[in-house]
């Protein structure tokens, strides 16, 4: 399965710059990325990395420097044109496509293969973020098309609705889980099992759970 990685090289992670800086923000991000792309292949994926920029990583990359959501959308469109084109005997525009954020450090290979296989079960399949986005999804209906904007889990879900896609939520904390403001850290490094995990630990961060709240924090 074509799965593509959304990946910013432009400001990555702007909302931890209290924590990190900029040179920290883009190790980080490139440590979560690698850890995305390779829970992918271990899951049966093919990743393609979908940068704002050039970036250096043993996968294809395609540079498109729109927002999110037109960039997605012109990926869908190419996969279903592509699909559909690719074998004049046998339809192949529904071959399912899925899109996977490069901010999912608890990503595991057993979590992308659960996404996998809702997906081959619906039309659709949503994995959403905790605060309602949309971390990461599987479609084969070849009229669906995306809007990252707010809370985009119900937007896609409507969407998905209209172009009469079957519909799926997969609810999963390693999916759901973003890395975008400095609580999330936590997570990743109670629950991280690879580079991005250690490359926090490697800065310097820990656990602290002073009143009452548990964040990262530098030694």
């Amino acid at each position: 399965m074509e799965v593509i990685v959304p990946f910013s090289t432009d400001r990555p992670k702007s909302r931890l710059a209290d924590v990190l800086s900029p040179d920290e923000r883009r190790a980080f991000a490139r440590a979560m990325l690698t850890d995305v792309l390779e829970s992918i292949v271990a899951a049966g994926g093919e990743p393609r990395v979908l940068a704002t920029d050039a970036v250096d990583v043993d996968r294809t990359v395609t540079v498109d420097d729109r927002p999110l959501t037109d960039a997605v959308n012109a990926a869908l469109d190419e996969h279903f044109e592509t699909a559909a084109a690719g074998d004049a005997e046998t339809d192949r525009s529904h071959d399912p496509v899925a899109v996977v954020m490069a901010d999912l450090a608890l990503a595991t290979p057993a979590a992308i293969d659960r996404l996998f296989a809702a997906g081959c079960d619906a039309d659709v399949a949503v994995a959403p973020g905790r605060g309602g986005g949309t971390n990461a999804f599987v479609a084969s209906h070849p009229a669906f098309r995306v809007d990252y904007h707010g809370a985009s889990y119900l937007d896609h879900r409507e969407i998905a609705a209209e172009v009469g896609a079957a519909f799926v939520a997969v609810d999963s904390r390693r999916l759901g889980t973003d890395v975008d403001e400095a609580d999330d850290l936590a997570e990743v490094l109670i629950h991280g099992e690879g580079r991005a995990a250690r490359w926090l630990r490697e800065a310097g961060f820990v656990l602290d759970a002073s009143g009452g709240r548990v964040g990262a924090v530098r030694e």
